[in-house]
């Protein structure tokens, strides 16, 4: 699978929520392939450099993103909110002559989605809270509605029985280094990932 990649300072898991500004040329060109034809690009996490400018060094494990809206409030800028998929691994990387990373990449399988294990039940109390927090937030807020940078921060459906939806989610909004979101969201085993944030949680004083 020959996919282009988005090389940026932060780790999408799947089903999770990738608000972002796209201004460069060749990631503008890059959306516009990628909405035509419907399909995807790679989300990685950068090592080395940066977001604009010379092609980043990034993880050789990262997610699919999907567009699922856009807006354009001025010229030259672009909205998106894009939704995570699969993950996927890099098997060999060209840039090309704008700058633009396309990668060969095999995609990993899913996690199995195992029903959420009585003694994590506390997690997804936390998620339900987090979750409810942030949408009376907005709701109190001036945030303009359409705007997918301003869209709430979690796709529905709330799966709170899934301990793939639930830990995944947990992963995104722990302070935690982003190497450590990167381990996490690779690991294939949910109750493992799982494990890890809720000992987390206890361990800084979030749950007891």
């Amino acid at each position: 699978m020959q996919l282009p990649l988005f090389p940026l300072n932060t780790v999408l898991f799947p089903d999770g929520v990738l608000p972002l500004r796209v201004f460069e040329a060749r990631y503008m060109d890059m959306v516009r392939r990628c909405m035509k034809s419907a399909s995807p690009f790679g989300v990685v996490l950068i090592t080395k450099g940066g977001e604009v400018g010379a092609p980043a060094a990034a993880e050789l494990v990262g997610t699919l993103a999907q567009i699922v809206a856009w807006d354009m409030p001025q010229l030259g800028l672009l909205h998106l909110r894009a939704i995570g998929g699969d993950r996927f691994r890099i098997e060999h990387t060209d840039v090309q002559p704008d700058g633009l990373q396309v990668a060969s990449v095999e995609t990993i399988a899913p996690d199995d989605d195992l029903p959420l294990p009585r003694q994590h039940r506390a997690c997804a109390d936390l998620l339900q809270r987090v979750i409810t927090d942030v949408v009376s937030q907005r709701q109190e807020g001036d945030d303009e509605k359409g705007d997918p940078i301003n869209s709430p921060p979690f796709e529905p459906p709330h799966r709170f029985e899934s301990s793939v939806w639930v830990g995944n989610r947990l992963c995104e909004v722990m302070p935690i280094p982003l190497s450590a979101r990167q381990k996490l969201m690779e690991l294939q085993d949910p109750l493992s990932r799982l494990d890890l944030v809720h000992r987390f949680l206890r361990q800084h004083g979030v749950l007891n």
